[in-house]
């Protein structure tokens, strides 16, 4: 239903491997929201996001 995605900082070829992460805040019956964050070996945050996602049945 939304994305929302903040860069925070550019990713270069010296930054290194990053690492993706994600989780789940909330999980009703119809909606859910998540968030996730990349960041690097150091934890300097390079991007963050939320989002609010349609829940279906199987």
């Amino acid at each position: 239903m939304e994305l929302k995605v903040a860069y925070h900082r550019p990713l270069t070829k010296d930054t290194g491997p990053v690492q993706a992460e994600g989780r789940v805040i909330q999980l009703g019956r119809r909606a859910a929201f998540a968030e996730g964050r990349l960041t690097d070996a150091a934890g300097k945050v390079y991007a963050t996001a939320t989002s609010t996602l349609l829940v279906f049945e199987k």
